[in-house]
C-alpha cells in the first residue's frame, strides 16, 4: 500500500491560504496541529499567531481586521 505524503498545513504568502488544502489559514489542521504543538502553553500560542496576524493584516488589506483577529485568534483561546 503506497505512503501518504505528509501534507504541510502552513500559510501561503500574501495569500494567506492553505499550501495544503486552499482554505483560509489556519485551517482546521493548521488548528488541530498548533494546538497539539502548544499544548502546554497557550499564551505562547497566543503570541505566535497575533504575530502572524500582524503581519497577514498588513498584506489582507481588504479584509475587515476584526474578522482576521477572529480567523487567526479565537479559536485558540484556553477554554473554561
Amino acid at each position: 500500500m503506497p505512503r501518504r505524503r505528509h501534507r504541510n498545513h502552513l500559510p501561503t504568502r500574501p495569500t494567506w491560504r492553505c499550501q495544503a488544502c486552499g482554505i483560509a489559514w489556519p485551517c482546521s489542521a493548521a488548528k488541530l496541529r498548533l494546538l497539539g504543538e502548544y499544548r502546554n502553553d497557550r499564551v505562547a500560542l497566543t503570541v505566535y499567531l497575533a504575530t502572524l496576524l500582524t503581519e497577514a493584516s498588513e498584506q489582507l488589506t481588504e479584509v475587515d481586521p476584526a474578522r482576521l483577529t477572529d480567523r487567526f485568534l479565537s479559536w485558540a483561546r484556553a477554554r473554561g
